[in-house]
Order: structure tokens, then sequence, then C-alpha cells
């Protein structure tokens, strides 16, 4: 559930890199709630973690081996013991400390030794108090304490010591910080910073649905019996069959929102800056203020403080005004001269306090709203300020003005790295760098492209022009100087830049020190690419020709190589699969690589190795790469393949190495173990068999830098073996691989374990090699000797088992012949490289890798992704949530066509009919996207929201001929200037976008997802896509958004109108960057996370709610408090709260995990709504119906626009609604939503499913409550049937069953002879009184945890005693090897049911 693989998918769309206001402040605020509150997260993408990480595990273990971390393995046992210690030397204890303020009673302050002094600075300026001010010491006894200096460093600090808050002078710097803190306090109500995507703020809709904090209305509210005042009826367009689909809802207007105004206005005054001789006088600045009561008076902020002065408009007099007040802090003035100021300001301060704290923390990357509705834009002097001074100056608080980009990211990466202690500390540094880079790097972008920075090249054309802003390269997507023609020319430099950034983040990961790499920011705005890069020093005074010294500058025709280069790269060589090689230079000598040729090395003037240009680091992709005289392997050529691609640097993804070579292992000890079995059956007497080393458990030392990452589910049933090798053992091999390649591992559901538990968490075969190990007896010990064989390093064994591992390790292509080691060489196939005559074999050997690894794309992974479609551990809502289900498995997207039409070919189609729409609506919104990029280029600024609103007419209205607006003539100046150069990249004719239309634009996308997905569309209009397909426009419209930045006004559309068109340019509020960028990764707290989730998966719950409540403390140390990977946390502790009994800590949680998901990842993101039916079902639990209801309308209602009603998830939903409905006894409402979970499971689960089983139950509870006997039973009696003919008559379930039947036709023949009894004497028989029973609670609370995956199991002591001792005597077995069945029966199922998307 935690951080995907290390962060190898490209980071989660929107995710978009803020500056975090100096987050510690916010953090600290709360550190009275121990840390634990405080939590954060990084890619944006937490809710895929159930699916097994990829490369991350990885990536993170090699880093951690050299510092012999964890037994280098993270494993759960071995590591634990030695973390705890670590950790517990961290989590000193807390001590108190007094706090005297001027002007207020003393009082205590809970603080970790730790912290800053500088926290505790955060802490005044946010408590509702001492929030006015800004410019103070702390001191103790007198002495001032150093804001930077740790606590445990002070001299005399303990607990109860008095800390004295002592005004200091103000500075110019100072007095600017004042006032913009004052400003975020009067506007921290006010959502328009949200809707402008600025200073990491982002929306929350939570508290609306919850009526502020969870953890004590609930309970308050509670007059007379609760039943009667909850009103169940939802809305008309959350009923189950309504098509409409409302935008307005997705924003309810927060009664908060309208805010109390306390100023009219607060700005610069014009008499800035102050003259010499008030300088002299200590005058800093003027400010300009209108109060309520419309009084215009100026201030003075002198170095002692604020005070009133006689200056007007039109006359300067800075004397004091009469009365004079002089004000350390400017709310205290403020409030002394206007009434409404001082009454408003207080209340505005108190709301901001009752705020959860989450719902205001600045969230570490910059997320945006694809909607927003009208703001009213206000004078806002600090806004201004900031447009004008571009924000260099005092914001960044460093001294020496701009930041030196490059020496900070190099610097946090040079860090120690030893315990625990030093490790949280570099991450945390890492991280802060990353994002702090990251939001500088989206605002030049923006700067660069709105044509706000002057070139370093002007003279050049606009393409082709680079820049420099703050200390940030900045180069645009184009090819320019031919450098790309013979990879594709602009498509090659389009892509270059996003291969470039996983290359920087594959080479991050695995972290080897004394190797740099440079900060890297993709950003794409207004139809630009744009790359943001640090600088390396000294680079811009050499010509690029002397700088590298290793790697290529001309694509390989001229090559050089360097021994320190090689050392350090070697050392990446193993975790990156990448091959040592030679390569050809001009003068036909031979020069060592290890890496790409495009790679180059570069020694900046600070002496730091770096590389850039990763764009090949991971292997071409053949399937796209057509080469003459090469053929690739039948299953690819079956799909179609090779196909021509836009450009020719299309790469595997690092998880498809990782998976092909997973799957590679397997297939090797297969191998070994079955020739063993076979020397054995010759010669029937034992060889002397070497004692099993401990290894026998680290499969060979190779693989224990890619610790079982079960991402595999190598679904050979439906691909025959490619191998057939002159080997004799090769014919054994592929019948061994079709054999049990059903059984090799399935993604754990669960998250990613961590490898020791991966074996028994949950692998989702049952009997993993059960069958296997029974068909061949004495498979296992053989296995067992394989592997001891291929643990150690070759020598020692007799020369008949070298043989089998040469043999093994031939059939499956490793480098290696003594032991399995499988690496690609990057350079085969690009054009340029030639290869010396010597290694004619080995790249003989890489080619054939390189078409396996291709073939392996198309014949198992496409398949393991549609099979896990088809048993639901994969579930995509949106077009986000399936990219990442295609990355997961290292499918491209440029493969969806494939996918697609593998789906069509599906005999079970029906029941991927979600995944078909939710595939075509992406293919279809990213065609747009591509054509919506070169169409925007040729927009100039003034026409920008008329083209927009044009291509979302032509794009989504009905109305077949939309005309663009253009700007009107007034507005056109009348002599155009002919000289005038037009400065913003890529002009020309600027009108030529108003002649699209409709069917001009769907003929394009077409005619896109022909030649760039080869995929058929027959359509000719949205109209005609929307019936075939069955899509939703409400749903293109936020897919289309969301890829391309726009922001829309919120409000109902009418794209169906046939005579208006449904945009208007008044419609487009705004466009926004999408930024792609690295996200560092937290390891220990990974480590811990992932020991956490194994424990829990083994039943140990105590231990693994321990362990998880570690890693959110980690993940609280490096990321702060908001991040995704948090946000998977307190979900997974929620569950834990929940399941052990402690509903009210499950309700605290989970409401943390909702604000969370809501601000990180959007208020629409699917797992947002995972996250509100998780807190519906807690809410329940906590006697909290009305909230229950009202979160899942809102999730539902959010469902229903991201993704449409016809959705296995949705029968999920709409069975808790009605199950929640048929408690608070609205049993017509209760059927509409049970029915409608029946239709949708019986589709996609088919008519015999389980699940179908219990939809049937829970209709025919609902039936019996009404008295509707016969159709309960004819219901009850579909349930019977599929559990008699699924389970056998003997199973539980259809023994619980059957006696609901008997009862329910006792019921119905009581019923029957009561209606006899009046037909026969009238009404004046004696009727027997019916028992119509309302559901009890907890009845219904029982079935929502069974719908939700949660079984409790009620179990004695005794029980669990035994329970344990099976589990343990199974891990021990399953460590000998013996034994791979996962555990299934511990005491309770943990499914967290987030679907992998």
């Amino acid at each position: 559930m935690v951080s995907k693989t290390d962060d190898i998918p490209a980071s989660v769309p929107n995710c978009n890199p803020v500056d975090l206001a100096d987050e510690a402040g916010d953090g600290a605020q709360d550190s009275k709630e121990t840390s634990k509150t405080h939590v954060k997260d990084s890619c944006g993408c937490a809710h895929s973690a159930d699916t097994a990480m990829v490369n991350g595990d990885g990536a993170h273990e090699h880093t951690e081996e050299s510092d012999s971390k964890q037994d280098g393995n993270g494993e759960a046992d071995g590591g634990e013991e030695s973390n705890e210690q670590e950790v517990i030397v961290i989590q000193d204890t807390g001590f108190t400390v007094k706090i005297q303020a001027p002007g207020t009673e003393p009082f205590d302050l809970q603080v970790s030794p730790q912290e800053m002094v500088q926290e505790i600075h955060q802490v005044l300026m946010d408590r509702e108090d001492t929030c006015h001010r800004t410019c103070f010491s702390l001191q103790l006894d007198g002495n001032v304490l150093d804001n930077f200096a740790e606590l445990k460093s002070i001299e005399g600090l303990q607990e109860g010591s008095l800390l004295k808050v002592v005004e200091e002078p103000y500075t110019v710097r100072e007095a600017r910080i004042h006032v913009r803190h004052i400003r975020d306090l009067l506007k921290s109500l006010d959502p328009s910073d949200a809707y402008n995507g600025v200073d990491c703020n982002s929306l929350s809709f939570l508290s609306i649905f919850t009526d502020g904090d969870l953890g004590d209305s609930g309970k308050r509210k509670k007059k007379g019996n609760e039943l009667e005042q909850i009103d169940c009826t939802p809305p008309e367009h959350i009923l189950p069959g309504s098509k409409e689909r409302p935008l307005v809802p997705l924003q309810p207007q927060n009664k908060d929102w309208k805010p109390m105004q306390c100023l009219k206005v607060l700005t610069m005054s014009g008499w800035n800056p102050p003259p010499g001789n008030r300088k002299m006088h200590g005058d800093l600045m003027y400010l300009y203020i209108v109060t309520v009561e419309e009084r215009h008076v100026s201030i003075t902020a002198s170095t002692r403080g604020f005070y009133l002065n006689q200056s007007t408009t039109y006359t300067f007099n800075p004397k004091p005004a009469n009365p004079s007040f002089l004000s350390h802090s400017l709310v205290e003035l403020l409030s002394q001269i206007s009434p409404a100021f001082k009454k408003n300001f207080t209340a505005l301060q108190k709301k901001r306090v009752q705020r959860h704290p989450f719902e205001r923390i600045a969230t570490p990357f910059q997320v945006y709203s694809w909607t927003a509705p009208q703001v009213d834009h206000a004078m806002d002097c600090v806004r201004a300020e900031d447009a004008y001074t571009s924000r260099l100056g005092y914001e960044e608080h460093i001294p020496g003005q701009t930041r030196d980009w490059n020496e900070e990211l190099q610097t946090t990466r040079e860090l120690p790295r030893k315990n625990l202690p030093e490790r949280l500390l570099r991450e945390r540094a890492i991280f802060k760098v990353h994002s702090d880079f990251a939001a500088a790097a989206t605002r030049g972008a923006m700067a660069v492209i709105d044509g706000n920075v002057m070139a370093i090249n002007p003279g050049e054309e606009t393409r082709m022009q680079m820049f420099i802003w703050n200390n940030i390269f900045f180069s645009l997507g184009f090819d320019v100087r031919d450098h790309y023609r013979e990879l594709g020319g602009d498509a090659a430099a389009h892509a270059a830049p996003t291969n470039d950034l996983n290359g920087v983040r594959a080479y991050g990961a695995v972290d080897v020190e004394g190797l740099y790499t440079l900060g890297t920011v993709v950003v794409d705005y207004r139809g630009y690419r744009v790359t943001a890069q640090s600088i390396i020093p000294g680079i811009l005074e050499r010509e690029q020709e002397q700088s590298v010294i290793y790697g290529s500058i001309d694509f390989g025709k001229t090559v050089v190589s360097h021994n320190k280069y090689l050392e350090l790269l070697d050392k990446t060589s193993r975790p990156l699969k990448v091959q040592r090689h030679n390569v050809l230079n001009e003068k036909n000598e031979t020069v060592e690589l290890c890496s790409s040729v495009e790679c180059k090395g570069i020694i900046g003037n600070d002496g730091r190795h770096y590389i850039l240009d990763l764009l090949r680091t991971f292997p071409p992709d053949l399937n796209f790469l057509p080469v003459e005289g090469e053929e690739l392997p039948p299953e690819s050529q079956r799909q179609g393949f090779p196909r021509q691609h836009r450009h020719r640097l299309a790469c595997l993804r690092q998880e498809l190495i990782e998976a092909f070579v997973e799957h590679r292992y397997l297939l090797f000890m297969k191998m070994a173990a079955l020739q063993l079995m076979q020397q054995k059956a010759n010669k029937e007497t034992k060889t002397d068999v070497p004692a099993i080393t401990e290894n026998a458990n680290t499969p060979t030392e190779s693989n224990a830098d890619t610790p079982q990452t079960h991402t595999t589910s190598s679904d050979s049933s439906n691909a025959p073996t490619t191998e057939v090798s002159s080997d004799s053992s090769a014919s054994a091999a592929s019948q061994a691989e079709t054999d049990s390649e059903e059984k090799s591992l399935k993604p754990t559901s669960n998250g990613p374990l961590d490898p020791t538990a991966t074996q028994n968490g949950e692998c989702k075969s049952p009997l993993e090699g059960k069958e296997l190990e029974e068909s061949i007896p004495g498979l296992a010990q053989a296995k067992e000797l394989a592997e001891t064989l291929v643990a150690e390093d070759g020598s020692g064994i007799d020369p008949k088992s070298r043989e089998v591992v040469l043999n093994a390790c031939k059939a499956v292509g490793s480098i290696s012949n003594t032991s399995f080691d499988i690496r690609f060489n990057p350079d085969i196939f690009s054009p340029g490289v030639r290869f010396p005559d010597d290694s004619t074999d080995d790249v003989q050997k890489q080619k054939q890798l390189l078409k396996d690894a291709a073939a392996f794309l198309v014949s198992c992974q496409i398949p393991s992704l549609v099979k896990d479609c088809l048993d639901h551990s994969a579930l995509p809502m949106d077009g986000a949530t399936l990219t990442e289900a295609l990355h997961q498995r290292g499918i491209n997207v440029r493969y969806l066509g494939t996918v697609l039409e593998f789906l069509d070919k599906t005999p079970a189609k029906a029941q991927l009919e979600h995944f078909y729409r939710i595939g075509i609506s992406e293919l279809i919104t990213r065609c747009a996207k591509h054509i919506f990029k070169t169409y925007l280029q040729g927009v100039e600024l003034s026409a920008l929201s008329a083209a927009v609103s044009h291509f979302l007419n032509c794009f989504l209205s009905s109305f077949p001929d939309a005309v663009a607006h253009l700007p009107p003539d007034e507005l056109v100046s009348r002599r155009k200037s002919r000289k005038r150069r037009n400065r913003v990249p890529g002009s020309g004719d600027n009108t030529a976008w108003a002649s699209l239309t409709p069917s001009e634009l769907w003929k394009n996308i077409v005619s896109e997802a022909q030649s760039y997905y080869h995929f058929a569309i027959e359509c000719e209009s949205v109209d005609q896509v929307v019936e075939k397909y069955g899509l939703q426009k409400s749903t293109l419209l936020r897919e289309i958004s969301i890829k391309t930045g726009i922001q829309i006004l919120i409000k109902e559309y009418n794209f169906d109108s046939r005579h208006k068109p449904a945009f208007t340019e008044e419609d487009i509020l705004n466009i926004f960057p999408v930024v792609k960028h690295v996200n560092p990764k937290a390891s220990d707290a990974f480590h811990f996370f992932q020991s956490g989730q194994a424990k829990v998966q083994q039943g140990f719950l105590k231990e693994g709610c321990e362990l998880i409540n570690e890693a959110l403390n980690l993940f609280n140390n490096v990321y702060g408090a908001m991040h995704v990977e948090i946000c998977a946390c307190l979900r997974l502790l929620a569950r834990l709260n929940y399941i052990m009994g402690d509903h009210a800590e499950a309700l605290s949680n989970q409401q943390k995990a909702v604000l969370m998901s809501e601000r990180v990842l959007g208020i629409e993101h699917p797992n947002t709504i995972q996250e509100y039916m998780h807190l519906a079902l807690y809410c329940f639990a906590n006697g909290q119906l009305s909230t229950a209801l009202k979160l899942l309308y809102r999730a539902r209602y959010l469902m229903l626009l991201v993704c449409g009603e016809d959705h296995p998830e949705m029968a999920l939903l709409d069975s808790n609604i009605g199950l929640v409905l048929h408690g608070v006894m609205e049993y017509d409402l209760s059927l509409r939503f049970l029915e409608n979970a029946l239709t949708i499971n019986t589709k996609y689960h088919g008519a015999r499913s389980l699940k179908v089983a219990l939809s049937h139950h829970l209709v025919a509870r609902v039936y019996e409550s009404k008295a509707e006997f016969r159709s309960a039973l004819q219901h009850e009696k579909e349930g019977y049937t599929i559990y008699k003919n699924q389970m056998g008559e003997a199973h539980e379930k259809t023994k619980e069953s059957s006696e609901y039947l008997k009862y329910l036709t006792q019921q119905a023949v009581a019923l029957q002879r009561t209606m006899n009894e009046i037909y026969k004497n009238g009404s004046n028989a004696s009727i027997m009184p019916l028992k119509f029973t309302a559901p009890s609670m907890a009845s219904v609370l029982e079935q929502l945890n069974i719908i939700n995956g949660i079984i409790f199991i009620p179990l004695s002591q005794k029980d669990l005693e035994n329970l344990k001792a099976e589990v343990q005597r199974r891990q021990q077995l399953q460590e000998l090897g013996k034994n791979e069945e996962p555990t299934e029966d511990t005491p309770l199922e943990l499914e967290d049911k987030i679907p992998i998307d």
C-alpha cells in the first residue's frame, strides 16, 4: 500500500511540487499530540501499494547492504531487534517547558530533545494567543537561544524551565515577514490559494460531511432516539440508474469560507521606500490600510514596531499621528484602531485553530484543482509583491539571495548514513531540497514559457533558446541543431526528458556514493515541454567537448571512457541490470563502458563526478523498434509487432526488467532442480552434497539484490516458453516452465511485503509449489540442492553439478556461467554504435535477450494484467490508476492499444467491460492531449482562454459547428508593426487555432489513435464515441483537464445541446503546469512498514501495529506531515485499530487518511473515494449513522463522476449504502442500492460467484424486513444454490443459508395463515401479531464487515496459541523451502481492498 516501485512510475499526474513554506512550523504546532499525527508522503501514489514493490525494494536493499543495514535485507526478524534499539535512541523522551509571552499567561509546551529552537518559534506563530508575533527571541535565564540549536545541546534547559519570549527590533526583512504572516493569518480560511495552486495549498471537503471533527461531534449530537433524526434520502443524481452527472456538488460550499472581513485593504504604501532622513529615524517601510469602518490610515513600520503616521494619499507626513500607539505587532495596532478588526480577527483565529491541522499544513508538492468556483479577486499586497519580486529576495530565507540548487542537492546526498538517526536526517534533507527545487523549477518553467525570462542565447530562433533563472537551467523540448534527427526529431526530443528523468530516478534510488546526478524536473505547460536542471559548477564556462570525459556527445561516433567512472558505474551495474560492454570509437579503438553511450560523465569544478543524459538507462523496446533483418519471437509477431513508433527512444520500463529477471530466475531454479533430479535418478547413489550453507535461503547472490519482487505473475499458461536452446536440458526446461508457470508467484495483493514475507504473505496462488512437488517426488530436495549450488561461487562443487548450473545459465541467458546473473546492454540497436568483432557472440546473446524481454511483455505481462483485472486484484477507476496498473507490470502506455485489443479477444470480455471503457477513454484523451499540445503552441497569450474553450467545444460539445471567439476587434492594434518579433516560442499564424472544427478534431483523434496506439476507433464525433463505448462526457472532461492542466469554472455544462456550444471563454479559469519529478523515499520507514505488514499478514496484529506506528513516526521524520505514503500508513493503522476493537482510534486515524488523500492526491482521486468508504464503515461502527451515510453518498457521487456506475467497485459501495439504509429502516431505498449491487456483482463476478450469493442474501434480508417473503425466498434460494454448488452441502455457509430458508418459509406460512383468517372472518378476525424485525445494528455491522473483507473469527486463547504455533511451524518449513503454501488461515484476513490502481 505504500510507496510504489521506488518511484519508477512517472509521478502522479498533477502531483505538482511547490515550495513547502517552512514546514517545520506546521509540523511542530501539533507536536503535543505526539509526533504521530504528522506524517507525510511522497509519490502521490499511495493507493497502489497493494501491488508488489517492483524495484524499490531492490534498490533500497542495495543501498543498505553497503551499510550493513538491517541485515542487509531488511528482513522482518533479524533486522528488527537491532532496529528497535536504534529507534529508541531517537525517540528520546520528551519534556515540558514553560513559555512566557508578553501579555499572556505562561503555558506549558511539550518538546523533544531533537527539536530545534526554531520549531518552538513555529509553534508560537501558530498558537491562537501568540500567532501575531514573528519577530522575537526565546531567552533562558537572560541568554538568547540560537535558533538552529537542538534543544538537547542547550545548557540548563530541562523539565519545567521557563523560556521568555522577548520582542526584538525589526529589520526590513523581519517587517516583511511580519506583514506576510499577518496576511496568511487573515487568509487562513480562504481557499483561493488552493484554487490558484500556490504555496502548496490544496482543497479538502471532508469536514463539510462530518460537520467538523469526527472525534467528538458524533457522540455529542445524540438527542433521544437517533434513528428518527436521520434524513436518508440522497440527492436524485446519486440514486442508482440516474443519468445526470452534475459538476457543482464536486465542491460543496463551505460556510467557513465566506470569510469574515477584518480589513478592506492592506497594501504597501506609495511612499515606499523611506527617504534617507526617515531611514535614520528607523523607518523601514510604509503600509496603507483601509479598515472595515472605511477609515483610511497610513502606518509606519519602524525598527521598534508599528505606528500610525500622518501621511495621506497625496501628502507625505511621517510624523506619528495623535494619539500615537506604538505596537510591536501590527495586529495589536489594528485592534486598537478598528473594533471590527478586533472582533473578527479573534473569531477568525478561533476557527482557524479548530480546523484539523491536516486541512492547513502545506503539501510537499503542489496539487492543482481542475475545477474552481468564480473567486473574487481582492487586493493583496503580499501577492502583488510576490509577483514582482519573483520571490527571489527574502522568501527563500537564505542568506546570499538565490539558492545554489546544485550545491544543496549534492551536499544532502553526501550526508553520512551509517545509522538510523543519520539516515533520517539525510533523507529528510534530500526530500526537503527536492520539493523546494521542484517548486522553484515549476515557477521558472512557467516564467520561461510566459516569456518573462531573458534567454542566454537571445539571438537564436525561439525554439532553440535556453534560459537560466534562479540557478536553474531551462531548455525546451524541441530538436535543436538536428541533435535527434536520426532518432525521430521533435518526437524524440519530447520523449527524451522523461526517459532522462526515469534514468535520474533509477540512479538516485541506487544511491552510489560518489556518483552524482542533476536535479531534474520536467514541466509541461501551455503545449511546451520544459526541462529544468540544476547546473554543474563550471560547465557554462567550458565547451561541452572539453568537459565530457566519459561517454559520447554525438550518439556514439566519438566515445571516451574513464576509469573512475567505470568503477562508480560498476556499482550500479547489478541493481540496474546494465552490462559492462565494449564499443568502438571513431578510430576503431575499443572503449569500455558501463552505461549507454549517450550517458555523459563530467567532473564539475567542485570535483564531483556527474552523469547526465540518462535517456537510455534501460534497454530498447524492440516491439517498437523495427530493425532491418531482425526477427522478433512469434509471440510478438502474432500481435503485429514490431511497429513503427514516432521516435527510436522507446525503452522498456525498469519494472519490466525486474519482472523479466525474476521470471528467468524461477525458470533457472526449476531447470537446475530438474537436471539434478535426472542425475540422481541416473545414479541412485548420492553424491556428496555440500552442506547446506546458510545462504540456502538467499537465492543466488545476484538475486539478493532483486529480493523476490513478485510482480511477475508470469501467466505462461497461455505462453509456451520461448527458450528452446540447443541444450539437451532445454526441452526439460520448457516442460518445467509450462508445468509450473501458473504457480509462479502472483503479485502480493497486499502491499509490498518484505522479501522474507513474500513467500508467506498473500501469494495468491493457494498451492504454491505443492502440485509440482507431488508430481515430481524429490523436487523439493533437488531445489534445495540447486540453491546451495547456485549460492556458492562455483568453486568446490563437483563438476557434474557445475555442468548443471552451466546448462541452466546458458538456457536462461545469464552473463555468468557459474551463477544466475542477467544484465542488458543498453547500446544494442543504437544507431551509430559499433561493437568490436570479439564481442559478436555477446552481442548476439544480448539481442536474443532483448527479443525475449519484448516477447515477455506481450505474452506474460499483458495477459497477467488482464487476469488481475478479472480476479479484481487490479481495479483501475480512472486514467491515472489505469496507467499505474500498466506501469507496475512494466507495460508502457504505448501498449494501450495492444492491451485493449487483447481485452477484445478475451472470452471473459463482459467481465472486463469497466477496464475496456477506462482504457478507451484514456486512449481518446491521450490522443486529444497530443493534438492539444501542438494546437496550443500556435496560440498567443491574449487568446488563450478563447482557444482552450474552443478546443473543449470541438472535443466534447454536441454542437456541430463550434465557432471560435477571436479577441474582440477594438483591442487589436490598428498599426500592426511589421517588425515585431514574437518572443513567445512557436510564433506563426496566431489565429490558425480558430479554424478547428469538431469533425476535423475527431478525424485527427481517430488517426492519432491509429498511428500512435495502432487502435481503430470507428467514430466521427464525440456522441458516437459516447454511444459506442458507453463513456461519460464528464469523465472525458475530467481526464483531459487533468492531463493538460486546464482549470474550468465549476458549473453545470450542457454538453448535449445542438444549438449552442458547452463552453465559453469565461469558463476557462486557468492553465496549470503538469510536472514530473523524482520522489525521494524514506527507506527505513518503508522497511518498518513492510515488516509491519508482514507481521499483520501472519496474524501478529499487535506486533504489526507497533511496527507500523514506528513507520509512521519515521515517515513523519522524513516527509513532514503530509505525504501519500503516510496516508497508506494511516489507513492500515485505522484498519488494525478497527480489527482490534478500538473503534474511536480507527476513526481518528482514518479521518487523517481521508484528509491527507484529499490534500495530496486530489478530492476526487480514486484513492480518496476508497478512504471515504473505509471512514464510513468506522463511523457506522461508532454509531454515527447519518455521517456514515453522508460519506457513502459522497463516495458514490465521486465515483459516478470519475468512472460511472458500471464498475465492480460500485457494487461494494452500493452494498455498503444498502446495508446502512437497511439499518435505519429505509427499506425501499435500501433495495434500490442492494439490487443494483446484485446486478453489478452478477455482471463482473459471474452469476455463480460467492459475492453474488452474498448479494442475494442481503437483498433477501431487506425483503424479509418488508414482510415480502416470496421475494425474500426467491433471492435466498438463489444464494443457497450458489453456496451448495460452490462449497458443498456440508459447508457452514450452505447450512446457514438453508436455516434461513426454513425460517423464511415459516414466516411466509404464518403470514399466509393470517391473511386467510382475515378473508374468512372479515375484520373481526383474531390476528396473531406478526414479528416484523428491524435489523439490529450489530447484525448490520457484521454484514458490513463481511462485504468489506474484514472477517473476525472468534477464537479462544487456546486456539490462538495453536494457531501461532502452526504459523511458526510453517514459517520454519518455508525457510527450508519445503512448503510454499501461504498461511491463509491466519486469525483474520486483512484484504485491504484498495484497488491497485
